[in-house]
């Protein structure tokens, strides 16, 4: 690790009072080295990065890393903070902060060795010793591994030493490996009797546990969540094999390890590659913070979870039910299985919807009445042709609802609650219960497999659970409620909603379309974003939507491209106002607005949201309601302005667009315009002007 981290940048009285001033306080040393490029750009992808999931560890540490292009070599920075500066953990502030940078193409050894950092922040001697160090060299040399803790303080050593010693001859257990590959089985024994917590589990046989760890980046946190599942393994008498699925590659669990395990613990934050090898046994499932900041409650909870026969109560291969832990909400977790099924459903809903528009716009509006191609098909008429594509469309549109209850039950439940779920989403269209029926079911369906998975079963019969008695008895339990107990209620409320749709009129029509525009520019493509695009897509996911439906989609599609298309013209007319990165950005995002993509305003956003986000829902809300007012119409749910020959009222529909995004760029260049500059925008950028006198000088914008 010597290339990654020296004198140079470790500062051992970090003065930061917030983690993003101690992120740009640890870059600042990067881009004095030349290791990053591009400050800002930088930042903005640490910011990112701790948009997903805060980097506070528990016992006072800080770990803000990211991959990046604007990073030239792995580095690592260190900073000691007297105060502590809040970095989410939930234990309190971090004085332990590492900044970790790695390119984009960072090669597996440096990944390797910063992995096995990652694992010795596990260590307190470690961490102690990085509090009382009191030079910067010092504290480098003992990142980098050319000092010991031992080197510190020889006394405290020498006695650890020989409890080791002692611990050895008693048949005690070594230390795990640094590596970043998974323990060898033997490393993870303790050397006399259960542990805390070992139960019935015979001396003999100590209860055997395989996990998989694994984190966005997968540089630390994945690391971090092995090994202390590890440590908390041999202090309960377990037995733990730990495979690590981080950016250095991974060594695949030896499957006679996997055959012989009591229980799984998955603490991941990205889908588990081969989750399969682990059916049928008791399974933990829960983020990768979990098991770094609680493993001791992992362990006990699949040792629980086997003795009361459960299997894979809590397992699901999405990003959804993982975040179902016990420090969220149901408010949280519900949210998360109503956007599995909204994700699934959209590729749907754009094909399908792009599909029926191109079919009207080649064979005309009575297209609808068109007989089945299979009976009739002209390989030289224009209408054969529309009226194909026009019933492709038909069918993929005709999943929606299925595809919509069915991933709803799999974010909740992993692959048991497709069948009941897709079961229940075809009912809910056979009974005219449409997407509040979707809804329902899948939701219905997901509860009916986690009660079903709680029942404790005798082991001969696990290994069908998932694929036989679940499909089967949950299956038939929706079907009955849908057919029988709620559908006819739900497709009653369905056509109470239809039916006030069709009748918005007037100044209640734009507030609606204003108010969509709101939430599309909201969170930029997140839940509240996701909801008003369902919403919309919902009413035209029909062979004959009515007016009203379309008016909406074309508000919703409006709006949605106003932030990409705001920021790129804003970068373009004060380019002084914002960074290199952001311009190269702004770029790429006049292409990404055009075709209805938000997500191309969030790197602008990330870097200064109280800005950008207020300044493209003023733009968003006028772009809807203009829409509403206008009476644009929209009948394909995707596509942006390439759909424009699809849309009522064209010119108008553009005036609207033109108009949110004017008002956006207007408020964003004013926003700016008013702070001061900091260090890396254009203003300090030596391609555009005069580079400042010495980094961090404020400077008052020209007037």
């Amino acid at each position: 690790m010597s290339d990654m981290i020296t004198a140079d940048l470790v500062d051992l009285d970090l003065s930061a009072d917030t983690k993003e001033a101690a992120a740009r306080a640890l870059a600042e040393r990067m881009a004095a080295l030349g290791r990053v490029t591009d400050l800002d750009g930088f930042l903005a992808d640490v910011a990112a990065r701790e948009a997903q999931m805060p980097t506070g560890l528990d016992g006072g540490i800080g770990i803000p890393h990211c991959r990046s292009t604007r990073v030239t070599e792995p580095t690592l920075a260190f900073g000691r903070s007297a105060d502590g500066i809040d970095f989410g953990a939930a234990d309190g502030p971090a004085d332990l902060i590492f900044l970790i940078a790695a390119p984009a193409g960072a090669d597996d050894a440096h990944l390797t060795i910063l992995s096995s950092l990652a694992r010795q922040l596990m260590n307190a001697e470690f961490t102690d010793a990085l509090r009382s160090v009191d030079a910067a060299g010092t504290a480098a040399a003992l990142i980098r591994g050319d000092r010991t803790p031992g080197d510190l303080a020889p006394q405290s050593t020498a006695a650890a030493s020989g409890a080791a010693s002692a611990d050895a001859a008693a048949g005690g257990a070594p230390e795990p490996s640094d590596a970043g590959g998974p323990v060898p089985a033997a490393t993870a024994r303790t050397g006399s009797g259960p542990g805390p917590g070992a139960g019935s589990v015979p001396e003999e046989r100590p209860f055997r546990i395989v996990a998989v760890t694994s984190c966005p980046t997968g540089i630390a946190h994945t690391y971090m969540a092995a090994e202390s599942l590890e440590n908390a393994a041999r202090e309960a008498g377990a037995e733990l094999v730990a495979e690590t699925q981080g950016s250095a590659g991974f060594t695949r669990l030896d499957p006679e390890v996997i055959a012989a395990a009591d229980g799984v613990i998955l603490a991941h934050d990205v889908p588990v590659r081969d989750k399969d090898r682990f059916a049928g046994k008791p399974t933990v499932d829960v983020g990768v913070k979990a098991g770094v900041n609680r493993p001791g409650e992992l362990i006990t909870e699949v040792r629980e979870r086997a003795a009361r026969g459960e299997v894979g109560a809590a397992s699901a291969s999405t990003p959804v039910e993982r975040a179902g832990d016990a420090h969220e909400g149901y408010g949280t977790r519900l949210r998360k299985w109503l956007m599995s099924g909204v994700s699934y459903m959209v590729p749907f809903v754009a094909a399908g919807g792009l599909l029926i528009a191109l079919g009207f716009a080649i064979g005309g509006y009575g297209i609808d009445k068109a007989p089945s191609v299979t009976d009739h098909f002209g390989w030289t008429q224009t209408a054969s042709w529309g009226a194909l594509l026009f019933q492709i469309g038909g069918v993929a549109f005709a999943f929606l609802v299925p595809v919509l209850a069915g991933y709803i039950a799999y974010g909740m439940a992993d692959r048991p609650g497709l069948v009941p779920g897709f079961v229940g989403g075809s009912i809910a269209l056979t009974i005219d219960a449409g997407f509040l029926g979707g809804l329902a079911a899948g939701l219905i369906a997901g509860g009916v497999v986690l009660a079903i998975q709680r029942i404790r079963v005798p082991a001969a019969l696990r290994g069908i659970m998932p694929v036989v008695v679940i499909p089967l008895i949950s299956s038939a339990i929706v079907g009955f409620l849908m057919f029988v107990v709620i559908g006819k209620p739900i497709a009653t409320a369905q056509k109470g909603m239809t039916d006030w749709l069709n009748g918005l009129t007037g100044a209640n029509a734009v507030l609606l379309g204003g108010l969509l525009g709101l939430m599309m520019c909201f969170d930029l493509g997140g839940p509240v974003n996701k909801v008003a695009y369902t919403f919309a897509t919902a009413g035209i996911a029909v062979a004959d939507p009515s007016d009203s439906a379309m008016k909406i989609m074309a508000a919703v599609m409006a709006a949605g491209m106003v932030p990409p298309l705001a920021m790129a013209l804003a970068t373009t007319v004060r380019g002084r106002l914002f960074t290199r990165a952001e311009r190269e950005n702004g770029k790429a995002a006049w292409v990404l607005g055009a075709s209805f993509i938000t997500e191309g305003a969030i790197p602008f956003a990330a870097a200064d949201p109280l800005r950008v986000i207020p300044s493209a829902m003023v733009g968003g809300a006028l772009t809807g309601a203009l829409s509403m007012t206008f009476g644009a119409t929209l009948r394909a749910p995707h596509g942006g302005v390439f759909v424009v020959p699809l849309i009522g009222n064209p010119f108008l529909y553009l005036i609207a667009v033109a108009a949110g995004v004017c008002a956006t760029a207007v408020l964003v260049v004013v926003l700016k315009g008013m702070r001061r500059p900091v260090p890396g925008t254009a203003s300090d950028d030596p391609a555009t002007g005069p580079a400042t006198a010495a980094r961090g000088t404020k400077q008052a914008v020209a007037a």
